[in-house]
């Protein structure tokens, strides 16, 4: 596939271009400064910041998916979906977080009392993303939540996918490696099976 990938060279992004490129997919890794990323067969990278509109949906057009992993705080989803919608790129799958997702019926992690105060304008933005997508008609859109603790690591190809529910492991933690969570995307992004929804991957 030829897929286009937004924010590939931070933390997530990054690892989503490995992933991708190991399934021996073509790569088109944007950026501000993708092109600091090493040169790899199947990889193009393209320096857009995504105020460039214009650039970007002239960067997208052709591709059969593009995967953003943008911060929700600092990226408004207009400036990824408007280039998409331009560009008619047919899928879109965003790197979600955790925050949305439910701890009990109707009650999301980031309004829980203990919610880390620095972490919420971003878990808030990211439900914003979140609830603007699902209203969306006509758009092929997934959104993919890890677990609460999001953090680099082994690549193990073990975890469980869910829902809109927070997943929490046997010992009580509620996390995910990036490494596995790439796994969890690319696979979507190949067989899609969380079409117009949001899911989750944790251990």
């Amino acid at each position: 596939m030829n897929i286009a990938i937004i924010g590939a060279t931070g933390n997530v992004g990054s690892r989503l271009v490995n992933e991708a490129l190991a399934r021996g997919h073509h790569v088109t890794a944007i950026a501000r400064h993708a092109s600091r990323l090493a040169a790899r067969a199947e990889l193009d990278t393209l320096d857009i910041d995504l105020a460039d509109g214009a650039k970007l949906a002239e960067a997208l057009r052709g591709k059969d998916a593009v995967v953003s992993s943008v911060r929700f705080a600092t990226s408004p989803l207009a400036a990824v979906l408007g280039p998409v919608k331009q560009a008619a790129v047919p899928r879109l799958l965003v790197v979600g977080g955790a925050g949305s997702l439910e701890v009990a019926p109707g009650a999301a992690l980031v309004d829980t009392p203990t919610f880390p105060a620095e972490y919420k304008p971003e878990a808030l933005a990211g439900r914003d993303w979140l609830n603007a997508l699902r209203a969306e008609k006509g758009l092929d859109w997934t959104f993919l939540s890890p677990s609460a603790l999001f953090v680099p690591g082994e690549r193990t190809g073990t975890f469980r996918l869910g829902g809109d529910t927070l997943l929490t492991a046997a010992d009580g933690r509620s996390w995910i490696s990036m490494e596995d969570f790439a796994i969890a995307m690319l696979d979507e992004v190949e067989k899609p099976a969380h079409t117009g929804r949001r899911f989750t991957v944790g251990y």
